[in-house]
């Protein structure tokens, strides 16, 4: 069928792109392989309609609201008896890659959204609203919050990083 060769070369044209982005929303590897295979094997059965519209702002809104969701579902606090060790002061700091990723989680999932949709998949205002279901009012506070907060997580861990420099 037609649709299907058409489906397999949207996958296989724009598979690391939605990949890369599968692991920002998630800011873990495997759950973001996971999630882009769920969303894709969802795609897949509404292909005739979406491929009709924009397939990439409906699988970027599948995957969105496929990690709200999951993040929504296990968000539960477990408490422990015996807290995990503290890290060890002396150890080398991470490298930026791993604190921008870290600042990102810190986020919440609609700010982390916004943010990873604006500057990692360099959607405007307008797209991202459209992705995301809300108005670009929405879209440009979560983003100026997203960011503010950002600032404040990563220049915590820059001024961690001249502390524990010789």
């Amino acid at each position: 069928m037609v649709w299907e060769t058409e489906y397999v070369a949207f996958v296989e044209a724009n598979w690391g792109r939605y990949l890369r982005l599968a692991r920002l929303l998630t800011g873990d590897r495997d759950r973001g392989e996971e999630l882009l295979q769920e969303c894709l094997v969802r795609l897949y059965v509404r292909w005739r309609r979406a491929a009709t519209r924009d397939p990439h702002a409906y699988l970027r809104r599948m995957l969105v609201n496929g990690n709200i969701s999951w993040w929504r579902l296990r968000r539960r606090e477990y408490l422990r008896a015996d807290p995990p060790d503290r890290a060890d002061p002396q150890a080398e700091p991470p490298n930026l890659d791993d604190s921008v990723r870290a600042a990102l989680l810190a986020l919440p999932a609609g700010q982390r959204a916004v943010v990873v949709l604006r500057y990692c998949e360099d959607l405007t205002e307008r797209e991202v609203a459209r992705a995301l279901g809300c108005t670009v009012g929405t879209v440009k506070s979560q983003n100026a919050r997203g960011l503010r907060r950002l600032r404040e997580l990563l220049t915590g861990f820059h001024d961690k990083e001249k502390v524990n420099t010789p």
